[in-house]
């Protein structure tokens, strides 16, 4: 997902770049949104791995 996110920032980063404002902005906001995804799910899961570490 990580993964997704950075190349969203780079398709926005390049559509910028060639003037295409709708699409850098659109892709701008999807990055924010899978990176945000990815960090609550990481913490989630971090989270989890410590609640199961502590209760075997």
């Amino acid at each position: 997902m990580l993964a997704y996110a950075i190349v969203f920032f780079i398709v926005a980063l390049l559509a910028a770049l060639f003037g295409f404002g709708g699409i850098a902005a659109g892709a701008a906001g999807i990055a924010k949104i899978l990176f945000v995804l990815f960090i609550v799910l990481a913490l989630a899961s971090f989270a989890l791995g410590l609640w199961r570490h502590r209760g075997s």
